[in-house]
């Protein structure tokens, strides 16, 4: 057994050694390209070179062959660690259990209690900065944050140490200066930590969690090459295909860009419901990098075992309480539980409902909460307008509010055959239309979304399918031809317009059919963002129970004080949650078969 070991270890040394000498030369040429100053360490980690005798449970005990140094440098990450947990530690009520486990971490009693870490640090006037420079820093631009050892701000991409050619990449795509949710949202990604990034939609979550895995990606690539079958590295979920879509194109965008800088290519495989599972399985043979999915046919796949998480270590969960909304909760467990050991998770999300903070403390490690503004508030860009309509009214209605800007204008509704009925009164007057909801087939979104995109429609009339993730540049206009039944729906609709800093109107049709709880968060949100209250609104009265008043110093106010505690909801407590209600009811007679639609993704 002992000349075994120590012939694993020979092979192992002496393969390391050879790699490392052959990609000395080529890695002293790339690193001219990469923004790194000669007294900060290397974002890059040197290939370790096993230098000591392995323990015993390191050794592979069959005779599979070692495919990368990667991996078995990776195992290390698999070891339990065994530490009390700090009860008086706030964000550690977030994570306390250490993350979701595979069966093999179960059965070997593995505990993942500390976050994973890098070679990544701020540049040194940053840390050469005060704490209290830091939090005014974080003030000044909004930016609240919770957890320990919370990485600072950093004001440019170059500071951050992006290769230059990642960071021309995030200029050809009109992205110059970082946004507060990535000053913060991408040290933290870069050192390791598992996050929770709340911000409102538009406020660039897509390039905080995909640049930083971008530069991992070339970290690893340039080390060691990925080898066929071999990856992928990050892993990014999301809960329809079109938004998976929609990130998949940037990721070949930019990795395009960099591809042409002389650095490695990252290779991306899009992983959706509505294409040929076998066509799929082909973007694997030669080794990914970057995966994005939707939960489902991301399932279907590892099933079938075209391609596992061995090296997996970059998870990202984009619009997140949109999954759990569509009962994907199951699926993301399962998923988790195909890993082989300790991931980084980052977890997206425009609002923070209780349902997103359970499912944090079951899948996150002491995770770091980055929050730009309050948890489920509203976009100050966009001007909302609230109008009373009769439901006779809304369709010459429509047409009215049409004139107020130019287009292109986005048209919520609640009901797929409202979204055909308007679409086809707006073709029959001559405005060019195009139509999405859940029962037309993938083609025909695509096709919708392709021809709104590129500007041969003016107007897209849509289910609340294309309310999250879906980001369509120079949205003037919002209009809700009806009060969505919840407002979290209500924020991300409008969140479509008023994004990168630009200014967006938001009109909503509300009748005496819209839910009473409703209107009444909707008051307390327009309230919050200082918009004007129409009469009708301010003479709704919002009943609060006398223990549940506001405090008189606002200011003391924490984020998880204000409103619902259950839901996010503004205009009532968790007392009187209407939605607390139906999901009991729900757990009572029997789950919402409503839930059970998500198949289509």
């Amino acid at each position: 057994m002992c000349n075994k070991n120590e012939d694993i270890e020979s092979t192992l040394s002496k393969y390391a050694l050879k790699r490392k000498q052959l990609l000395e030369e080529e890695k002293r040429k790339m690193k001219e390209d990469l923004l790194l100053d000669e007294d900060e360490e290397d974002i890059f980690e040197e290939v370790e070179i096993p230098s000591k005798k392995p323990k015993e449970e390191e050794i592979t005990k069959t005779n599979e062959p070692v495919k990368s140094l990667l991996e078995r440098h990776l195992k290390n990450l698999e070891k339990p660690i065994n530490e009390e947990i700090n009860n008086e530690d706030i964000i550690d009520q977030i994570g306390p259990k250490g993350g979701l486990q595979t069966f093999t971490e179960i059965a070997k009693g593995i505990t993942y209690q500390k976050p994973l870490k890098t070679n990544w640090k701020p540049p040194k006037r940053y840390r050469k900065m005060a704490q209290e420079e830091w939090a005014k820093n974080r003030k000044k631009q909004m930016i609240l944050v919770e957890g320990e050892d919370i990485p600072p701000i950093i004001e440019s991409f170059e500071e951050m140490k992006f290769p230059k050619v990642l960071i021309k990449g995030m200029n050809l795509k009109g992205i110059k200066l970082p946004t507060p949710i990535q000053k913060q949202g991408m040290p933290v990604a870069l050192s390791g930590r598992d996050m929770i990034g709340i911000a409102s939609t538009g406020a660039g979550k897509t390039i905080t969690f995909l640049a930083p895995l971008m530069a991992f990606c070339l970290q690893q690539e340039i080390e060691l090459p990925f080898s066929r079958n071999e990856g992928p590295y990050g892993l990014i979920v999301v809960p329809s295909r079109e938004l998976a879509q929609q990130i998949y194109d940037v990721c070949k965008n930019i990795g395009g860009t960099i591809f042409q800088g002389g650095l490695p290519e990252i290779k991306v495989a899009l992983t959706i419901g509505g294409q040929n599972m076998a066509e799929q399985k082909t973007q694997f043979s030669n080794g990914i990098h970057i995966v994005v999915a939707t939960p489902g046919r991301l399932l279907a796949h590892l099933g079938s075992k075209t391609f596992n998480l061995q090296i997996c270590r970059y998870v990202v969960l984009d619009e997140a309480d949109r999954m759990l909304d569509l009962g994907f909760e199951d699926d993301l467990a399962n998923i988790f539980s195909y890993f082989k050991a300790q991931r980084q998770t980052l977890l997206f999300s425009a609002t923070m409902p209780r349902k997103i903070q359970n499912f944090a403390k079951k899948a996150l490690i002491k995770p770091i909460i980055v929050n730009i503004g309050r948890a489920g508030a509203a976009s100050l860009n966009v001007t909302q307008d609230i109008t009373y309509v009769r439901g006779e009214d809304k369709l010459r209605k429509i047409l009215d509010y049409l004139q107020k800007t130019p287009p292109r204008v986005i048209i919520f509704a609640e009901r797929k055959g409202d979204v055909d009925k308007i679409c086809e009164f707006l073709l029959s007057k001559g405005i060019a239309a195009a139509s999405i909801h859940g029962e037309k087939d993938q083609e025909e979104r695509h096709e919708a979304i392709n021809r709104f995109r590129q500007g041969f429609r003016d107007v897209l009339v849509a289910t609340d399918i294309a309310s999250k993730g879906l980001d369509f540049p120079n949205i003037m206009h919002v209009i809700n031809y009806d009060m969505p039944k919840d407002i979290e729906n209500y924020v991300h609709r409008i969140g479509r317009t008023g994004r990168s800093g630009k200014k967006g109107l938001a009109t909503t049709f509300i009748n005496k059919k819209s839910d009473l709880s409703t209107l009444a968060d909707l008051k307390q949100l327009l309230i919050e963002a200082d918009q004007e209250l129409p009469q009708f609104l301010k003479d709704l009265v919002i009943e609060v129970n006398s223990e549940e008043q506001e405090p008189e110093n606002k200011e003391e106010i924490s984020t998880e004080d204000k409103g619902c505690s259950y839901c996010s909801g503004l205009g009532h407590k968790i007392s009187n949650c209407p939605k607390l209600e139906a999901n009991n009811r729900k757990q009572m007679y029997g789950r919402d078969s409503r839930y059970h639609e998500s198949s289509q993704y």
